[in-house]
Order: C-alpha cells, then structure tokens, then sequence
C-alpha cells in the first residue's frame, strides 16, 4: 500500500513529509540486554528511557511493520489526562495513587513538549489545551464533582468556561456547558512516533522493522523468536497494545478490542476560523462513546468518534488500514456539529484499534511469572500521552528500580476480565445499541427507556468524566 493510498491520513502525510527509511529487518541472531517486541509509543519511550537511565544497556526494538504504523500513527492525536476518571481511579486505587497518576498524566503533556523542542520533532504538537463540553441537558453537571473532588485533593487544572468562550472556541454552537484545562494537546500522532523513533536510533537503540515475533521462549537469557532471525535477550518487554491477544491467549479476556473512526477534511482555514475553533485545542463531548475534534497545523478538521466496532473474538487486523466502515454516521455528527463547514470538506476517513481494559486504565506486569518478561496494554483509547507514563512503568521495572512508577497501582496485572467468546461480543454489541438508543433520544431531549439507561451502565467510564 502506498502513501497515497494509505487510508491514515496521518501515516500517508507522515510518510510524504518525513525523510522516510524504508524498514530495515533483522537479518540474523543477535544477543541483547532488552528487546522491546512493538515500536509503537510504549515501546520507544521504553527504549528512550531505558537508555537515558543506562546508556551501557543494548536495547533492541523489534517491529512489525514500522514503528508507528499500529496505533500510535493511526489515533486521533488528542493529548489529553486522566483527570476526568478521578473518581474512578479513587475507587480501584484509592486516594493516594489516584491523585498521583491524575498529576502524571498531567505533568506527561509538559514532558512530551519540552522533548519534541528539546530533539527537534516537529510533529504538529500544540499544547493549547481542551474543552470537555455537554452537548445535551442530559450530559449537564456530569464534570463538576470530578471538579470538586480535583480542587479538594489540591490537583485541579479545570476551569469554568462561559458560554461566550465557548462559542468562541469550540468550533460548534451545540457545547452548552464546559470547562477547560491547559494540560492537553494535540499532535500528529505518526510524526511524533516516527520522532520517538529517530530519538531512539540517536540514542544507540537497535531497531529492526518488518521483523515480527513469531514465538517467545521463555527463560534466563529469553528468545525471541522472528523468521529472520533470534534474539537472545536478558531482558524482555512485550509492547503490543491490542496484538497481544494474537500470540499470547492469557490477555483474550483481559481486554476488548474497539475501533474509533475517524474523519478528516482538506485544509480550510478559512472555514475554521469563520466557525471559531480554537488553533490547537482539543474539544469532548461528555458521551459515553466520546465525539473529540480538533485542528491542524494545516488548517484541517479532523472528528473522531470511538465505540463503533467490537471485534468479535479480539481480532486486530480488521481494525487497521482501512477505511470506516461508520462514514455514514461520522458525516451525521459532523454536520450536526459543523453545520457551517459542510461535508463535502471531508477528504479521507480511516478506522483505528484500542485495546479496552475492563477499568479504562493500562495495566503491567510480568507475565506467567516470568521475572524477566515484562508487558503494558489496556490504555482503552488515553494513550497518546500516558504511553510515557507506560515507559517510565516499564523501564523502572527492568531496571530493577524502587521507585513510584515500579510499584504504582497500574502494575501487578489487569484488574478484571471480559466474559469468553461469544457472551463477550453479544454483550458488547448489546450495551452499544442501549448507548446509541439512550444518547439519541438525548440529543433530542427525550427521556431514554430506562433498560437502556441500565445497560448504558455498563459502558463505565472509560469514555467520560466520572459522574457521582
């Protein structure tokens, strides 16, 4: 497939702007310290920082296709927090942990800027901040007890936004109520993997693409198995979001694998700027299958909307390099939303993969006891930024360190399971329709039949702001 064709218009610019290396494989056996199997944003910022703390280290990536190419490249590039999930995360991990991943996820936005200045990444990142709205009566007030219960605990970056400022900066005149914070961002999102990447070969990070693991044996030194050749590792990280149920069944339960789609129009600065977005900032709505937009550098606008597609039995592929199979109902929100800019703008549309843990939040481990063996996933559609807080996890843990990343909440294994195949995608598809059913009759401010009020339920968070 080729850059003009990829159906990602982030993969296709990026493969057009940057000063491509077509993938170079593994060619042979090779022995290493660490070998990371993912080149997505969790593996390189592993790699990054395994580096960093120990440049003597010999860190070897293996990926493959190319790093960026599963979904670091293909998401929709909103840098946003953990703060909405407060309360959420006060239940699973207590006071304690709670305010201090909301303070990390916060403190990653900063971090992320100041490296892609500090290295020269020129991946359209703009830490402009985000609005997080309600679009109907019905979504109204669901922020303010996270709010609250921020300003309480002395972490709260959220403010009221008035409905002028509102009007003035979100693009749509549907946001009723809002609050902003300055701790988001935006980013072309295979850029700056393909960033992470060139950081990390500065760094002296071995990196093979076009090289996939066909078998891991376990051990002291580990193998990691490709078809071109082994690697000998003391060390071994899994970093492969959602394809980790494909070669290792202990995770089939451990999460569920849901697309978010997602268009984007040709550059229209004019129309964007005559419709009042913000330059850079991200804009939620308050659903519990979320709407997120935002601008280009290049004055486009590209709309996202997640839980459209679960796959059946998790299997990945379906959800990558293609188009959206919800163009229909992607055109109907943007309409309803940009009523001004029109349509006919929309130029490409692409379907991504997020790998849904049964919290919402990633979780770390070793796995099947391995002590040698380590592996992150789960981030359920917040990873764009949190992946560094994913490599300061995972390196710590390989090096051994005591320190807060090593023993935060988010390790130890996932905290729950999905029922088997096929209860799993009956109740998944299930509980959509009841969202789709419930949120309709919203934006119609209608009351939703109370049966799809409950099943709505079990969606939990992952989507939303916490409500009390």
């Amino acid at each position: 497939m080729s850059e003009k064709t990829h159906p990602c218009h982030w993969i296709a610019e990026a493969k057009q702007k940057e000063n491509w290396e077509e993938p170079s494989p593994l060619q042979h056996d090779i022995e290493a310290d660490v070998c990371i199997v993912g080149g997505g944003y969790t593996g390189l910022w592993t790699a990054i920082m395994l580096k960093q703390k120990s440049p003597e280290t010999k860190v070897v990536v293996l990926e493959k296709r190319f790093c960026g190419s599963g979904a670091s490249g293909v998401n929709g590039g909103c840098m946003l927090t953990w703060a909405t999930k407060y309360s959420s995360m006060v239940k699973l991990f207590g006071e304690q942990q709670a305010k201090f991943l909301v303070q990390e996820s916060e403190q990653v936005i900063y971090e992320i800027e100041a490296f892609c200045k500090e290295h020269d990444i020129d991946a359209g990142l703009r830490r402009h901040g985000t609005y997080y709205t309600a679009t109907n009566t019905a979504q109204k007030g669901s922020m303010s007890p996270t709010v609250e219960k921020l300003e309480a605990v002395g972490v709260n970056s959220w403010r009221r936004a008035s409905s002028d400022e509102l009007k003035e900066n979100t693009g749509s005149h549907k946001h009723i109520e809002g609050y902003f914070s300055e701790a988001a961002g935006s980013v072309q999102p295979a850029l700056l993997a393909r960033g992470l990447r060139k950081v990390a070969l500065q760094l002296g990070v071995e990196i093979y693409e076009n090289t996939e693991m066909t078998k891991l044996e376990y051990g002291a030194p580990a193998k990691v198995v490709t078809k071109q050749g082994v690697v000998i590792a003391k060390k071994v990280v899994l970093a492969l979001n959602a394809w980790m149920v494909e070669q290792f069944k202990t995770f089939k339960n451990s999460i569920v694998v849901v697309s978010s789609d997602m268009v984007i129009t040709k550059p229209s600065p004019e129309k964007l700027k005559q419709a009042k977005l913000a330059n850079g900032a991200t804009v939620v709505d308050s659903r519990i299958f979320v709407h997120y937009y935002r601008d280009t550098v290049d004055g486009r606008l590209m709309l996202g909307k997640g839980g459209n597609q679960f796959s059946f039995n998790n299997q990945v592929e379906p959800m990558f390099n293609q188009q959206s199979k919800y163009l229909g109902l992607l055109k109907h929100s943007f309409d309803t939303l940009f009523p001004t800019i029109g349509q006919e703008q929309i130029t490409a549309n692409w379907t991504g993969g997020s790998d849904r843990s049964t919290t919402g939040f990633p979780f770390f481990g070793n796995i099947k006891q391995q002590s040698n063996v380590f592996y992150g996933l789960g981030y359920s559609g917040n990873g764009v930024a949190q992946t560094r807080i994913g490599g300061k996890i995972l390196s710590s843990m390989v090096l051994g360190e005591n320190n807060n990343y090593a023993v935060c909440a988010l390790t130890g294994g996932p905290r729950g399971y999905f029922p088997p195949e096929p209860a799993r995608w009956l109740g998944a598809m299930m509980v959509r329709d009841a969202v789709r059913r419930k949120e309709t009759a919203e934006d119609k401010e209608q009351k939703p039949f109370v049966i799809d009020k409950l099943l709505a339920k079990l969606a939990g968070p992952a989507g939303k702001a916490d409500k009390v």
